[in-house]
């Protein structure tokens, strides 16, 4: 068993996904922010969930709109992502200072980034207080994976997904390691006793 150090009620839990959210205003202004507190919550139907604090302009925006974009962000994009996480749609437009490219999505009016090889589209559904922040519920209405990603075989490889993940807490950013183990397979070894 391991020693632990109690760190008290805090944000320090990892790894968790970065993600550039997009979203839209009526006016048609696009915003990138990323955000970590993000993934998926059900499978019946199809939901994503995405925590806001509600002074962003991205929460204003989803409440205008009823829509956002969840982007999985690649390795290669680190330092584009921590830009669009400490500066203010509101100040700059951070599509234009990181380069990166806004593709119109199919079912919403926020769009995809182009650079990410995963993007999530997303009504939204409901949305729950949480003192300062806002757990914004969107139903999941389209996904665009890249097709480099997939194989002739159909499977997927993640080596061109490339996730970042961020370690809350500690604020520093990683890439995954290897693969370790296949998930609903390997750990039924534990009831054959092997």
């Amino acid at each position: 068993m391991m020693k632990k150090r109690k760190l008290g009620p805090c944000v320090t839990f990892f790894p968790q996904p970065t993600t550039l959210v997009t979203s839209v205003d009526t006016a048609g202004k696009v915003n990138l922010m990323t955000a970590s507190w993000a993934g998926i919550v059900s499978k019946t139907p199809p939901t994503m969930a995405i925590s806001l604090n509600r002074s962003r302009l991205t929460y204003e925006q989803i409440r205008q709109t009823g829509c956002f974009v969840v982007n999985m962000v690649p390795v290669s994009l680190a330092v584009a992502a921590d830009f669009c996480g400490i500066r203010s749609g509101r100040d700059r437009d951070k599509a234009v200072v990181t380069g990166l490219t806004l593709v119109p999505a199919e079912q919403v009016a926020a769009p995809l980034v182009g650079e990410c090889p995963l993007n999530v589209e997303c009504r939204l559904v409901r949305e729950v207080e949480l003192g300062d922040y806002r757990l914004m519920l969107g139903e999941i209405v389209q996904i665009h994976a890249a097709e480099q990603a997939f194989a002739e075989d159909g499977g997927m490889s993640v080596a061109a997904f490339d996730p970042l993940v961020y370690l809350g807490g500690i604020r520093e950013y990683w890439s995954l390691g290897g693969h370790v183990a296949d998930a609903y397979r390997d750990g039924l070894r534990l009831e054959d006793g092997k």
